[in-house]
């Protein structure tokens, strides 16, 4: 299988939805993972974060970033990468992205 999962289209991004995305440490983690690293494999982005999670809890976390518009997931295979949509958050909602991530620089969501 090669594609990539459902997504909302950048105009259907609902600001609650992404806020609440946005919410969470470890979904925080993630973003910022994406941020510095571009596209990622979920393991891989998984290790970045730093949290000890299950497998089942990424993919959670992962699902709800994808359907809130904050990445996109591009399927190969049995892996999955995910890319944050930093060009299409950025139209929709002006410095919102570089605000959250200016943020997470400064409190480090898992307190280190």
């Amino acid at each position: 299988m090669h594609g990539e999962l459902e997504q909302p289209d950048r105009g259907h991004f609902d600001l609650p939805t992404v806020l609440a995305a946005l919410a969470d440490p470890y979904r925080l983690a993630c973003v910022r993972g994406l941020a510095e690293h571009g596209e990622t494999c979920c393991s891989d982005l998984h290790h970045l974060t730093g949290f000890d999670s299950s497998k089942a809890t990424v993919s959670h976390h992962l699902r709800v970033l994808r359907e809130a518009g904050v990445t996109t997931t591009r399927v190969v295979g049995v892996h999955r990468y995910s890319t944050l949509r930093r060009a299409d958050l950025d139209a929709r909602f002006p410095g919102l992205l570089d605000a959250v991530l200016a943020s997470t620089a400064v409190a480090d969501p898992r307190g280190v």
